[in-house]
């Protein structure tokens, strides 16, 4: 059997309304909420880089224009008035032409039912017969490492798809997260033999709580079209059934416990603005003066 190489794409699923943080994301997407001078996706899109991926697949929908924008060259005004101060703010402008070429990118619009198996199958000519990393622009890690590297390493290794996880600590976080359980292999390391979507905390196989994307093979594809709905449908489409499926017909699919990291979870109001305020008491430039205003507003 040929060894498969390490995944060099990446696909982004944007294509949602952001309903929780109307009315801000009516106009603009909620990908595009900032973490202190950065909108939330391209920390993800950072991380990725970093671990290898050359070609990102953003799945839109129609009112997610901004983030094509932000990953475009700066436009000639930008640039004008960036280069009219000098040297002052060259900086700044090397930082917006930057961000463009951190990767090949390429946006098509989701189609079909929601659900979020169905970008992935929008997707599928687009990765073809490779591996490719599915990940989540609302998860965001505090961590001193990449996750995305030893998902990468694990991958050279066995050759099988990788699920990211965590260990659940609150109840509302097994009625709002997929669970996983499975074999043991190594510390940190799980063969999954089962994954349920929000069974809360009684029903749960066990407390790993599976965040931030996958490593996925290209097998995922075939069941994933097997499943599809047929005709109309109010239902989403999810795919943790569908790995479930892999699981019954003997394909081997692996968590990986990400201990040491911090799971942020951007898609509400709290968990955003707790993520903002972790994210600036980590910056060297903003840490120490915001956190005296903190203790400042205890008082």
């Amino acid at each position: 059997m040929t060894k498969m190489p390490r995944p060099t794409k990446a696909i982004i699923p944007a294509a949602g309304f952001g309903t929780r943080f109307l009315p801000q994301t009516k106009a603009m997407p909620k990908e595009m909420l900032p973490l202190i001078d950065k909108p939330i996706i391209q920390y993800l899109v950072e991380e990725l880089v970093e671990a290898g991926i050359k070609d990102i697949i953003i799945v839109t929908g129609y009112t997610k224009r901004g983030i094509e924008d932000h990953f475009d060259l700066p436009n000639r005004d930008l640039v004008t008035n960036l280069m009219s101060d000098g040297e002052k703010k060259r900086n700044l402008l090397e930082q917006a032409e930057a961000i463009a070429n951190l990767a090949n990118f390429c946006y098509i619009r989701q189609k079909g039912s929601p659900g979020n198996a169905r970008p992935v199958i929008n997707a599928r000519h687009l990765i073809g017969d490779e591996p490719f990393i599915y990940a989540y622009p609302d998860d965001v890690f505090i961590s001193e490492s990449n996750r995305f590297i030893p998902m990468m390493e694990l991958f050279d290794e066995l050759q099988a798809s990788i699920l990211p996880c965590v260990e659940a600590v609150k109840d509302s976080d097994f009625e709002r997260y997929g669970m996983m359980s499975g074999e043991l292999i190594r510390d940190g390391l799980i063969r999954m033999n089962t994954i349920v979507e929000k069974p809360g905390r009684e029903k749960a196989p066990s407390n790993l709580m599976s965040v931030g994307g996958y490593l996925l093979t290209p097998d995922i594809f075939d069941y994933i079209e097997q499943a599809e709905p047929k005709g109309d449908t109010t239902g989403e489409f999810m795919i943790q059934p569908i790995m479930l499926s892999m699981i019954n017909d003997g394909k081997s699919l692996y968590a990986f416990n990400m201990k040491g990291t911090k799971y942020c979870d951007t898609g509400a109001k709290l968990d955003y603005l707790k993520t903002v305020v972790q994210f600036a008491l980590r910056r060297k430039d903003l840490g120490e003066e915001f956190r005296n205003y903190l203790k400042e507003l205890e008082l």
